[in-house]
């Protein structure tokens, strides 16, 4: 095998991950929302999720793409642990779906010849001002990309009757019995790891049992590994996520190995039933049966292993759902013991609860983990505002000291989470994203500065009462009343400002009227304090130092107004269909 073959083998490799990823986009571009709002509404149960799940995964051929939708939407509040355990059961099932296309399209249909024309088509479509049509056209090219690569893979790799002595050395591989079944599930297991793709790992267990490299009991030793393996990268990917995150990734873990487990004690009986369900459903030979060679996989043999195979892979994803769909609620109990929460609840409340650092696979999805986070936040900050209501109240230096150090580890939070959801969107925008979610996310920045900002306002107005005693002046009656009412129409601000969060977050945001009546309650408020002020100072001879502390709060408690219409009106531009 010469070098120019193995880089051929490579690239060809290469095509069919990225005509998969490409696919996978731009499906999930064309029905991401409709795929979400269907997620949210078939739940209630574990087998509807299990059919959610399945559904899903069949349409954009991505379990991954599903389970991160399905951990964002555990982290929201909009499902439960249990639910998405059905979700992923039901993505396991719907992931079998790419062997079955590989094998009718790849092999026996040889779709590749269509391939090249189609990508015509799928070059005018991306080349349309519509939107849709654009994530139609990179779909299409993605499905040409994948088969064509599958064919330069059967192309490329040789045929090893031409060279009796590799032949002979993977033959021992496979000669050993059980101990050789355990070989190849860690082979399986393995390459998945290194392919970050299951699909990728099944395709070349195909191309390798339809040349007769390896026996059927291996190939489908194989398959079970790969099963393995896709729920290792998951938890390597949730690992750097919060702790309901490494939950889901956890109970993925968990089904799968206990599949793993029975299928290999009933390892003979069950290729038996795989072989018997082959060749009673597609009148081929039994590929279980003694004696069984693949000579060519254009022979009855070839394909007969073909479609065994891929009935393996989805009888075992099939039976191992129903076995476990109903303990559901104990597979949810036995991660959440596994994977304790943190006992410092306060920490937790802090970090990032939607989003993690880890791998971008579905960049159309992960807009609508970033929103989560963006609610999350502006929920925080408003605890800020709260804790600087009652730090103007405190007379007890001890218990003022603690306010202000909150307020001061507010503002940190703020510019923490600040810079990481910044950091998430930047790894969105790198990837390809339509039009209207780049608009989003361009709102999405200006409305985390603004929030920011009023972490910083908090903190802000700490340091101000700080000053004002450390000067030993106090506000008088009239004063703290004035400061309480600005604190109170500040929180309804921020209720206003979450409740418009909100409202676009679900697509239903149309005005923020509100938004402007809570700043104009704000404005005006400011004005009559400092009017009142100015005069109580020329006629009274009010203190001028202490009216200076107190006119920096209520113009701070002003400013803060200022940011939260600001975050209403970038909704308006970035989230309000017009």
């Amino acid at each position: 095998m010469g070098i120019l073959q193995v880089l051929t083998l490579l690239g060809a490799l290469g095509m069919f991950l990225y005509g998969m990823n490409l696919m996978s986009s731009g499906l999930q571009k064309a029905a991401g929302e409709r795929l979400r709002g269907f997620l949210s509404a078939m739940t209630s149960n574990p087998f509807k999720g299990v059919l959610t799940g399945l559904g899903i995964t069949t349409v954009i051929q991505s379990s991954s793409a599903t389970t991160v939708m399905v951990v964002s939407f555990v982290n929201a509040g909009l499902l439960t642990l249990t639910q998405a355990i059905g979700v992923i059961m039901g993505a396991n099932i719907g992931t079998t779906v790419t062997a079955w296309m590989v094998s009718w399209l790849g092999f026996k249909a040889d779709i590749s010849i269509l391939a090249v024309p189609l990508m015509l088509f799928g070059f005018l479509f991306s080349n349309s001002k519509a939107d849709k049509r654009k994530h139609i056209g990179e779909l299409i090219v993605g499905f040409s990309l994948l088969f064509l690569g599958l064919s330069f893979m059967k192309e490329s790799v040789p045929d090893l009757r031409e060279t009796p002595q590799v032949l002979e050395f993977v033959t021992t591989w496979a000669a050993h019995g059980f101990g050789s079944v355990l070989l190849f599930f860690a082979f399986g297991t393995i390459l998945t790891l290194v392919l970050q793709s299951s699909s990728a790992t099944m395709a070349i267990t195909l191309i390798m049992l339809s040349m007769g490299w390896i026996p059927f009991e291996m190939a489908c030793a194989m398959v079970l590994g790969e099963n393995i393996g896709t729920t290792i990268t998951a938890n390597i990917a949730a690992s750097v996520g919060n702790t309901q995150a490494k939950r889901a990734a956890m109970s993925h873990t968990i089904f799968n190995v206990f599949g793993v487990i029975w299928a290999l004690i009933l390892f003979k009986p069950f290729l038996q039933l795989v072989g018997l369900i082959t060749e009673s459903l597609f009148g081929v030979p039994n590929p279980a049966a003694e004696g069984f060679e693949v000579t060519s996989s254009n022979s009855p043999e070839g394909t007969a292993a073909l479609y065994g195979l891929s009935m393996l892979h989805t009888l075992f994803n099939l039976t191992n759902t129903c076995l476990l769909v109903w303990f559901t609620n104990w597979i949810a109990k036995a991660v959440s013991w596994i994977i304790r929460a943190p006992k410092n609840q306060e920490k937790e409340v802090f970090r990032l609860q939607y989003i993690s650092a880890g791998h971008l696979a579905t960049p159309e999805l992960s807009v609508e983990q970033a929103f989560e986070e963006i609610i999350h936040f502006a929920k925080i900050s408003k605890n800020g505002a709260l804790y600087a209501q009652q730090a103007i109240h405190e007379a007890d230096t001890d218990k003022f000291e603690e306010l202000r150090a909150k307020l001061v580890k507010y503002e940190e939070i703020s510019d923490r989470i600040e810079y990481e959801i910044a950091s998430f969107l930047n790894g969105v925008s790198a990837e390809e994203v339509s039009e209207g979610t780049s608009v989003k996310i361009k709102a999405m920045y200006k409305i985390i500065g603004e929030l920011e900002s009023l972490g910083d306002s908090g903190e802000t107005i700490s340091r101000i009462l700080s000053r004002k005693n450390s000067h030993k002046k106090s506000f008088d009656a009239v004063a703290i009343k004035n400061l309480n009412e600005m604190a109170e129409a500040v929180a309804a601000a921020y209720d206003v400002m979450i409740e418009n969060l909100e409202a676009a977050h679900k697509g239903e945001l149309t005005k923020i009227e509100n938004a402007y009546r809570a700043e104009d309650r704000l404005n005006t408020l400011r004005n009559n304090f400092r009017d009142a002020v100015i005069e109580a100072i020329e006629t009274d001879g009010k203190n001028y130092q202490t009216s200076v502390y107190y006119m920096d709060i209520v113009n701070a408690f002003e400013g803060m107004g200022d940011f939260m219409i600001n975050v209403s009106q970038d909704l308006e531009r970035g989230f309000v269909h017009k």
